[in-house]
């Protein structure tokens, strides 16, 4: 056998070898899989984001909610508020009008006391 054609017999025994083929296809391999590990992980953020979204609307529509609520008992705090102010202002009002009947029946027996005494008669007092 000559050196050449040794050479070219482990040229050909080389390019057969299972060694240089698996090289290749881990490195493909394993571009495969940076490749499906950044799909991953792109599809793990946009998992995240969506649940940052679904958590954000969720979260929205709870004020929303809460803000009616907040309406609704601020509306029926003012109007018993309201029912409260005018019971205060009928019993002020109904006070003012006693206290401006009795100044008139005050003045009306004053009048009646005038007109008794000038005709010369009173009013019956009994004295204690």
């Amino acid at each position: 056998m000559t050196t050449e054609s040794l050479v070219t017999k482990q040229k050909g025994e080389l390019s057969q070898c299972p060694q240089t083929l698996p090289s290749k296809s881990v490195n493909m391999s394993m571009e495969k899989m940076a490749k499906e590990e950044e799909r991953f992980q792109r599809a793990m953020g946009l998992q995240k984001m969506i649940k940052r979204w679904q958590n954000s609307h969720t979260h929205c529509l709870w004020q929303m909610t809460l803000n009616q609520r907040r309406k609704l008992y601020a509306t029926l705090r003012m109007q018993n508020d309201m029912v409260q102010e005018l019971a205060l202002a009928n019993k002020q009002l109904l006070m003012a009008r006693q206290a401006a009947l009795h100044q008139l029946f005050e003045k009306e027996y004053q009048q009646y006391q005038q007109e008794l005494n000038q005709m010369g008669k009173a009013f019956y007092v009994e004295r204690l």
